[in-house]
């Protein structure tokens, strides 16, 4: 292993959680190359160029960038004052495109620099390429932690955090690298998209082909036609700000109330009714179910289908009877359902501490997910590795720092002490956290979500967990060409 030159040497001892005996001890292995057993830091461009970190971290950090064998670019963060400690992100989306975007990881350093500021080195990856493909992000996530290990040594702790898709993603990682010796030590999920893939966008199949069944324009009946389940036909030039057009044009979302014609408040109204959507993030959910329902069929499942909504009953609409008859019905391909579940679905067989932080009125990944995420690892006999939180908070992307910074002090003293926390434990230690950051601890230690199927609608057979039980992967992972490329 690599010694770090004086650029990288950061004095662990003066960080306010550290005891000095551990200190001395893990700092004398990382400064005489002892600590761990790992490769030696190669040249070329898997090495990690330092370089300016984020305005609000500027004194406080050293970062730097680099880019994998696989070519996904990484940003990685040691604190002037580290505690020896490690969190490697795992960034939502996914975000669509050919390449790698090096932006990416620079800025959710930027978004969660609470990390750093709590003394925790920080490792992201931005992925190797955009469009979906869960094993892929964690292959990507899991070699970020290598090459952390690889430049700067084995940390004391290393935690995985999620976001978002990337809680899906972090999962994934904590079930297929998670079991290695010494790998990580427990996981932290924020807002996570939980119920995997083949079942996670369920409602958003639903947005699709509800949509158009009231709007007509998506395709227009003068435009070439195809399946809605491919969200949008592979030859499409449809942009967002074309998709956002047709959405105004049918609902008029964009318009004060009074604004709207009686035809467009109906159809919106009746919209938001069936697929229990939010209003402010109706656009978003449609592009979804368009622009990556678009990625996910064509360029990862080859043209092939895998969603249904065959059997669902819509309800809610001025006249369900008509809704009923008149949308468009599909069946899934069922090895393009095998390949996404197999790619994103997760078995719950985890052997970590596993925290979760989930805001209850979360527009975008919907708080059910964290039911399905507590029935998946019941399903699999873990239901003990996990603490689940919640927060009175009403946005996707943004919970408040002094709820991150909590929540990885309350992972940390679980990994390090064993002892278990309690929702209550947790609300209880953020009011420390908030008298630093003062953006507010909003946790509500009573509440429980309800199943995911009270408010996604389950396709037939799909109220039990885990989506994909450990049995189906393993016999999966034997079928040639399984999943999704990378």
């Amino acid at each position: 292993m690599t010694t770090p030159d004086a650029s990288t040497r950061v004095p662990w001892a003066s960080h306010r959680r550290r005891r000095p005996a551990v200190v001395a001890a893990v700092l004398t292995a990382v400064f005489l190359g002892t600590l761990g057993n790992v490769p030696a830091a190669h040249a070329g461009p898997a090495s990690p160029a330092q370089t300016a970190c984020p305005p609000d971290l500027a004194g406080k950090a050293r970062c730097y960038t680099g880019q994998d064998a696989n070519g996904a670019h990484y940003t990685m963060a040691v604190p002037v004052d580290w505690n020896g400690s490690l969190v490697v992100h795992a960034h939502g989306g996914p975000d669509l495109g050919d390449a790698s975007d090096p932006s990416r990881s620079t800025d959710d350093l930027a978004r969660w620099a609470v990390m750093v500021d709590e003394g925790y080195a920080w490792a992201g990856s931005a992925y190797r390429r955009g469009g979906y493909g869960a094993r892929m992000a964690a292959a990507d996530t899991e070699n970020v932690r290598r090459l952390f290990t690889e430049r700067f040594g084995r940390p004391e702790r290393t935690y995985l955090h999620g976001q978002s898709w990337g809680g899906n993603v972090a999962a994934k990682v904590a079930e297929t690298y998670g079991r290695r010796p010494g790998a990580y030590d427990g996981v932290l999920l924020t807002n996570g998209v939980l119920g995997g893939g083949s079942r996670g966008y369920d409602y958003r199949v639903d947005l699709r082909t509800v949509y158009q069944y009231y709007c007509h324009n998506h395709p227009r009946p003068t435009e070439p036609q195809y399946p809605l389940w491919q969200g949008l036909r592979p030859d499409s030039t449809m942009t967002t700000a074309g998709l956002r057009a047709r959405l105004q044009e049918c609902t008029g979302y964009a318009s004060e109330p009074g604004d709207r014609t009686a035809l467009q408040q109906r159809n919106l109204d009746d919209i938001l009714a069936v697929t229990r959507i939010p209003e402010r993030t109706l656009e978003s959910h449609l592009k979804f179910a368009t622009f990556t329902f678009r990625d996910i069929v064509t360029n990862r499942l080859g043209g092939r289908n895998p969603w249904s909504n065959r059997g669902v009953r819509y309800s809610g609409s001025h006249d369900d009877k008509a809704l009923n008859a008149g949308v468009e019905r599909f069946s899934a391909d069922p090895s393009a359902r095998r390949d996404l579940s197999y790619d994103s679905d997760l078995t719950g067989r985890v052997s970590l501490p596993v925290l979760t932080l989930h805001a209850i009125d979360d527009p975008t990944a919907f708080v059910e997910h964290e039911a399905a995420y507590r029935a998946t690892l019941r399903g699999a006999g873990r239901g003990g590795n996990l603490v689940q939180t919640f927060t009175k908070e009403a946005e996707h992307s943004s919970l408040s720092d002094s709820e991150y910074a909590n929540s990885i002090s309350a992972l940390d003293t679980w990994a390090r002490s064993g002892r278990k926390p309690t929702p209550s434990s947790v609300a209880a230690s953020c009011g420390a956290f908030d008298a630093m950051y003062g953006d507010g601890c909003f946790y509500d230690p009573g509440f429980r979500p309800a199943p995911y199927a009270s408010r996604v609608r389950p396709r037939p057979g799909g109220l039990g967990w885990p989506a994909m039980t450990a049995a189906q992967e393993r016999a999966w992972s034997r079928i040639d060409g399984v999943g999704i490329a990378p």
